[in-house]
Formats: C-alpha cells, sequence, structure tokens
C-alpha cells in the first residue's frame, strides 16, 4: 500500500480561493441538500487546563472514491508560545476498502479555505445580485478570506471593518485594501458597519452578540461564521428573529452549536424554520424570494466540506507532481 504525504507549503501552493475550489465545496453542499451524504455528528474534546480544544469531523458522499477524516484544534494561549492557534491535518482514506489513501498536513489551511468557500456561496444564494458593499465583523485570517471570497461572487466596491480592536480593524482594512485594490476602512461600531454594508460576515469566536438585529436593514444578507461550539454567540436572538429567511448549512448541528442553538434557547424561532443552504442549491427550498427580504446564514462548518476540500486538493496537488509517496 502507498501513501501520499502533502505538506502545507504543497497544499498552498495548489490551493487558493478561486471558482473551482468553490465548486468543488458547493457540490459538497449538494450531497448533503440531495440528501445523500453520510456524516455523523461532531465528534469534540476540550482541553480546558491550556484553553485548548478538538474537534474531529467526516463525511461519505455515495459514488466518490474516498471521503475525508479531519481533526482540528485550537489552542487559544498558543500566542504566548509564538505558535498558532489553529492547526491540523486530513486523511484522506479510500471508500472502496479503507485504506489510507493521503495524509494532508496542512496546519488548519485547508479548513480557512473551505470556510471562506463556504461563506462566498452562501452569498451567491442568498444576497441580492447588485450587492456591492461588504461588512466583515473581526480583524483575523478568516476575516481576510470572507471578504476575498465575496469578491468571487459579488461586484464589491467597497467594505468595512469592525473589530473591538480599532487598530487591528484599520491594519486589517490597509492590508486589504492593497490586496484587493478597493476600498476598505475601519469603523468604530457594530451599528454603523451595518448602516452601510449589502453584505455582513461575523467571523469571531465571540461569546456574547456583536451583531443586534435592531441594526439589519432591508436587503441585507448575513452569514454568521463564527458559532461552532454550545458556548459561543455572535448574533443576537432578536436577529434571527427579524430575519425574513434563516438559512443553515446542517439544522441539527446550527441547533445544537451555532447561532441557531441560542435563538432556539431564547424561543424566537422555531428548528422547522430553518433551511438548509444545500436544499437551495438543489433547489428543494427557496433562498431570497425579494430584494427587501433580510437573509441570515448560519454556518457552524460540516464534514462534508472536509471531504469535499480533501479530494480537491488531493486532485490538484498530484496534477501538479505535488507529494511524498511512501510505502507501508
Amino acid at each position: 500500500m502507498t501513501i501520499t504525504i502533502l505538506t502545507e507549503k504543497e497544499l498552498r501552493s495548489c490551493v487558493e480561493i478561486d471558482r473551482e475550489a468553490m465548486e468543488a465545496v458547493a457540490e459538497g453542499f449538494r450531497g448533503l441538500g440531495r440528501g445523500e451524504a453520510v456524516m455523523p455528528p461532531i465528534l469534540r474534546l476540550d482541553v480546558k487546563e491550556a484553553n485548548g480544544e478538538m474537534d474531529v469531523k467526516t463525511a461519505y458522499v455515495p459514488g466518490l472514491d474516498s471521503f475525508a477524516l479531519k481533526v482540528s484544534t485550537g489552542f487559544f494561549d498558543n500566542y504566548k508560545l509564538g505558535l498558532p492557534s489553529l492547526s491540523g491535518m486530513m486523511t484522506l482514506l479510500s471508500a472502496k476498502s479503507g485504506q489510507v489513501e493521503a495524509v494532508l498536513l496542512d496546519n488548519g489551511y485547508l479548513t480557512d479555505v473551505r470556510t471562506a468557500l463556504a461563506g462566498a456561496i452562501a452569498a451567491d444564494a442568498l444576497a441580492r445580485p447588485d450587492a456591492a458593499v461588504a461588512g466583515i465583523m473581526g480583524t483575523g485570517l478568516q476575516a481576510r478570506l470572507q471578504l476575498q471570497a465575496l469578491t468571487l461572487v459579488r461586484p464589491i466596491q467597497r467594505a468595512l471593518i469592525w473589530g473591538r480592536d480599532l487598530m487591528k480593524a484599520e491594519a486589517c482594512a490597509l492590508e486589504m485594501t492593497e490586496k484587493l485594490g478597493i476600498p476598505v476602512q475601519a469603523v468604530a461600531s457594530g451599528e454603523a458597519l451595518c448602516a452601510e454594508a449589502d453584505i455582513v460576515v461575523t467571523t469571531t469566536p465571540a461569546r456574547s452578540p456583536i451583531l443586534e438585529g435592531k441594526w439589519l436593514r432591508a436587503g441585507m444578507h448575513i452569514t454568521a461564521m463564527g458559532a461552532d461550539a454550545d458556548e459561543k454567540n455572535e448574533v443576537a436572538p432578536n436577529a434571527l428573529e427579524r430575519a425574513d429567511r434563516l438559512i443553515v448549512d446542517r439544522t441539527s448541528q446550527c441547533a445544537s452549536l451555532g447561532e441557531l442553538r441560542s435563538a432556539l434557547a431564547a424561543g424566537v424561532v422555531r428548528e422547522d424554520q430553518a433551511v438548509e443552504l444545500g436544499e437551495i442549491l438543489v433547489g428543494k427550498a427557496e433562498g431570497r424570494r425579494s430584494s427587501a427580504e433580510i437573509t441570515l446564514c448560519d454556518l457552524t462548518g460540516t464534514g462534508v466540506q472536509d471531504t469535499a476540500i480533501a479530494l480537491f486538493a488531493h486532485r490538484r496537488a498530484l496534477e501538479r507532481g505535488f507529494g511524498t509517496t511512501i510505502k507501508t
């Protein structure tokens, strides 16, 4: 048996935020929407002494030759050690024999990419076609990637950045202005951001809301990316209550880990109000129905996204001659 080992450097050189990668992730969502994907609940392990957590995700889509098992870690005191907070790896296994085919030592890079692309897929399905002003809440790597990914699907002419640390927001805005060639401005409050943005993406690990329902305007689209654990909450329940359309990546997962969880606990929405993004992509459910609707998408990250991006990365890497093969 042979196994291909791919390093982070190799994966970064062949997987980028582009339309081909976005289509691969979108097809994963379609597998969920068609009811084909086999996806168990997330396995989560907390390491409280180190302010750390580990998630294990996987999914199998019939018809695909392989499926991925992903281990993702977040150790949020790593800055004290001079290390990044996030890490992880993906393993590709044969769907026919169960044998290991490849190990992708991406240190979380592929998760970052597929998460950003999921945001773009949600915006493409739900935001107004003429949405031109993006608002990003957060100043980290995912904030940057979400903004970049939005430019794939909407005619973004300018963007606003908000963060609890205004200096970090200003630095992020300057960097993205240079990278994307559009004006990106830091703003002093989330309310000011929402007053102008057509699309708002929340990208923080907040444990109390940073986005209030009273700030929402007709025609807006909101994608909430940060809440992926039962103690996280970026979006006030009254925002989900106010939205005309509530979309999720996986209803059961969002009901226990995402923004939907908080809104259900507050009693302001019902679980049956949520529509899965994959169902919209395959035509089973409606997305935006008018230019005046407020749409809100709660994304917690799914194993099918990981299988989709891992298969895509593996294929691209082999096409470009990357990887070290070992025999076992």
